[in-house]
């Protein structure tokens, strides 16, 4: 038997709710977000305070919103690499509040307390959302950009592409440890 829930879900699925409206809402809200932070288009003075330009700022949001959902890959590759995204977001805070546990009753400063591994934790970050997200694109219908880019490396390790990259990964690493290890010393 199916569950009024699972009807109404399905309800919304075909009537475009996940492939059309939601993407458009988000991009829309995280546009206008961004517009309305930077001031990129002006502001105005209302009542002699400087606000942003709130009426270009939702045109250009509503715009780039309708263009998004207009071009089917780029909703495709929302709707896979969010729920990825939102698994990531999870793992963050579960990994905050096991941390957390051995610390005192005050406020948990962890930015504070632990440098080091918050700029370990942000490009380990960063990495998992360029892998989520290179897997989300499709190059081809059976073939993700991450899946091209694994066979591409699987095939070429010993040629000039891989080995030149590899050489210059390790060269920065190195450049950067020996920059930081020879700084002032307290």
């Amino acid at each position: 038997m199916v569950s009024p829930l699972v009807s109404a879900v399905n309800f919304f699925k075909e009537f475009g709710l996940f492939d059309v409206v939601l993407p458009f809402l988000l991009v829309f809200a995280v546009i206008f977000a961004i517009l309305e932070k930077t001031k990129i288009l002006g502001t105005e003075k209302i009542n002699k305070e400087e606000v942003p330009r709130r009426n270009l700022n939702t045109i250009v949001s509503f715009v780039i919103g309708m263009l998004v959902i207009a071009t089917n890959k780029i909703v495709t590759a929302i709707n896979q690499a969010l729920p990825n995204v939102v698994l990531l977001v999870v793992f963050i805070i579960c990994f905050l509040m096991l941390v957390g546990a051995f610390y005192k009753t005050d406020e948990f400063k962890f930015t504070e307390t632990h440098k080091g591994w918050v700029v370990g934790f942000s490009i380990f970050i960063l990495v998992a959302i360029i892998l989520i997200f290179a897997d989300a694109i499709k190059k081809s219908p059976s073939q993700s950009y991450l899946d091209f880019i694994l066979d591409y490396v699987i095939k070429n390790f010993s040629g000039t592409i891989v080995t030149s990259v590899i050489f210059f990964i390790v060269a920065i690493a190195a450049i950067v440890y020996v920059t930081k290890s020879g700084g002032a010393k307290k």
